[in-house]
């Protein structure tokens, strides 16, 4: 069985709080987007329990720290599994805020489950599913949701983008999560994001923010420059998705750009 696990963009990110267990609060929305890898399990004759083969972008990491093969381990220490293969198209960029990873993880709990009719409900799989990692839940129903929490603790909204073009650009750069937190004072928000996403769009960039942006942009100036040429370009909302470094622009008219590592779309509900 063949799946296609889709990235996601944060409208908006508040670093509220700081955790006793070293997490932080956050406060966000979750956008899924048409940029997605693809994902096939296959039995295998094969004695291994699974073998994993991944092509599309190269990402260096062992397949035991991958996120497909965890969720497999999580499940398989529960369940009675066949041993297979498992086939990773990656396209989603690595560490570009985009969620990449947890989306594979997510979609994999949900294949295995599936394919093998193990019977998990929805509550148990989010259990499985924050297990992996904080982003994971968001991606097992895959609706635009607010999230709080580390990001697991989340609530769908009616929210849709479909009459916009969605511009996203992933800059060859690296942003370390930690470093990141490392340079925010966690505040309360003024106003819920669930309020502001009910403004008119075109209102959204005077209170829609990532804090994120302040601390990254000040080090790596070429990120807020991208951010300031999606406006210039005519884009009615722009932000930094997650933290960093990849910017999304989102555009009344299908916008003519030329950026490096540059997708265009008009919408997650036509374009999968």
């Amino acid at each position: 069985m063949i799946c296609f696990p889709n990235a996601k963009i944060n409208l908006g990110l508040n670093i509220v709080s700081k955790r006793e267990d070293g997490y932080h609060n956050i406060e966000t929305i979750f956008y899924p987007i048409a940029l997605k890898d693809a994902l096939e399990v296959i039995p295998s004759k094969d004695r291994k329990a699974y073998r994993l083969f991944q092509t599309g972008l190269d990402i260096q990491s062992k397949p035991e720290d991958n996120l497909v093969v965890k969720a497999l381990n999580l499940l398989a220490k529960e369940k009675h599994l066949p041993n297979i293969d498992i086939h990773l198209l990656k396209t989603i960029p690595y560490g570009a805020g985009l969620g990449g990873g947890s989306s594979n993880g997510a979609f994999m709990l949900n294949l295995l489950n599936q394919t093998f009719a193990l019977g998990y409900n929805e509550e148990e799989l989010h259990q499985f599913a924050v297990k992996l990692g904080a982003d994971c839940p968001f991606f097992l129903k895959n609706n635009p949701a607010f999230a709080t929490g580390i990001g697991d603790e989340l609530e769908e909204l009616n929210l849709s983008l479909e009459d916009y073009f969605i511009v996203l650009v992933k800059p060859d750069i690296f942003i370390s999560t930690q470093e990141a937190y490392n340079q925010i004072v966690p505040k309360q928000p003024e106003i819920s994001l669930k309020e502001i996403v009910n403004m008119p769009i075109e209102q959204w960039h005077m209170h829609l923010h990532n804090d994120f942006e302040t601390p990254i942009f000040k080090n790596h100036s070429e990120i807020d420059k991208i951010k300031q040429a999606l406006y210039d370009k005519g884009a009615v909302y722009a932000s930094m998705t997650g933290s960093g470094p990849s910017i999304y622009g989102l555009f009344k008219e299908k916008p003519t750009v030329s950026f490096p590592n540059c997708y265009v779309w008009k919408n997650y509900e036509q374009s999968l």
